[in-house]
């Protein structure tokens, strides 16, 4: 083994994955899978994760499970965290992609429509932290890596339940690895730009928008899902093993220029 692949070496990782059938963390499953790990994938849609194993499968993937969770639902995580162990026997990395948007004008919202979009972000994160964050306390290892925003601090306009949870996120995440390092266990926050869905773009991006998001981004196009790979697989592997409430951003400069 070369030294880049010691460095690097994620073989036999295993990771989970809420928000497993999404446009962001299932690229990031197919990351992990193809650098050597077992990856279990937990979402509330069973249709994407089908979708999702369908992919997989094609393209000769075969090192994953699917569940179906709510992540919203203590009880599910626990029922995951059994489920992920009985299949397992160990849990070394957790990735919190569990989320929904909304874009729905800031006087029209009910607290329905809030509660959703809280629930879903930061809800979901706090008890997936908590259930898998004492079992990777307990065994001292583990990497746990929340999924933020760009959106996390200054907020996105029109985004204000969503804005709102992201920064949360981006907080709980530097709590934790407060409260977590003296047990090695890490905890950071991956920072996307803008990696648009056919929802984002049909609901959020219109022409004018999509104008105004590129030129506040320096390489002055969207980013591509695949190029948020490389700083996953740096923030779960041992490479990175003083690195620990961080948020690292990955959005074609978006968060480093004012105007």
């Amino acid at each position: 083994m070369s030294y880049l692949e010691k460095l690097y070496n994620l073989d036999s990782k295993v990771v989970v994955i809420y928000g497993g059938g999404g446009h962001i963390c299932s690229k990031l499953a197919e990351g992990f899978l193809k650098a050597g790990s077992y990856v279990v994938l937990l979402d509330i849609r069973n249709k994407n994760l089908n979708n999702v194993k369908k992919i997989f499968l094609e393209k000769k993937l075969y090192n994953f499970k699917t569940l179906k969770v709510d992540s919203t639902k203590k009880n599910d995580h626990v029922k995951s965290l059994k489920y992920c162990l009985s299949n397992y026997k160990k849990v070394d990395v957790l990735i919190n992609g569990s989320g929904i948007n909304s874009s729905i004008d800031f006087f029209k919202i009910t607290e329905k429509n809030w509660d959703e979009v809280v629930k879903s972000q930061i809800t979901s994160t706090f008890l997936a932290c908590q259930i898998y964050g004492k079992y990777m306390t307990s065994k001292k290892n583990g990497s746990i890596i929340n999924i933020s925003s760009a959106s996390s601090g200054p907020p996105l306009s029109r985004a204000f339940a969503y804005s709102a949870s992201k920064s949360a996120i981006k907080n709980l995440t530097q709590n934790l690895a407060g409260e977590f390092a003296k047990f090695n266990v890490r905890v950071n926050a991956l920072r996307p730009g803008f990696y648009p869905t056919k929802w984002n773009l049909k609901n959020f991006i219109d022409s004018k928008r999509k104008k105004q998001i590129l030129n506040h981004t320096p390489m002055n196009r969207f980013g591509k899902t695949e190029e948020l790979i490389g700083a996953t697989l740096w923030l779960a592997g041992d490479s990175s093993s003083f690195v620990t409430g961080a948020e690292i951003p990955v959005d074609g400069g978006f968060s480093a220029i004012t105007i």
